[in-house]
């Protein structure tokens, strides 16, 4: 079965973006959240923000719900 990236319908705080990352990975969302918010900080926020909001619009949600 191929392994595909989607965004999470169950681990979200915004967009499921930082959860379907960590559930591909299969790593803890909480370490791909301090990650995502460490390179937001040293690359100025806004490119943090933008790399989010890109990710949120590009990755497809998962299909039938959960």
């Amino acid at each position: 079965m191929e392994k595909r990236l989607y965004l999470s319908n169950v681990d979200k705080k915004w967009g499921g973006v930082c959860g379907g990352m960590a559930e591909y990975f299969n790593i803890d969302s909480t370490l791909v959240r301090l990650v995502w918010v460490l390179i937001a900080i040293f690359s100025g926020f806004i490119g943090g923000l933008i790399a989010y909001f890109i990710a949120w619009a590009i990755i497809p949600p998962k299909p039938g719900g959960f």
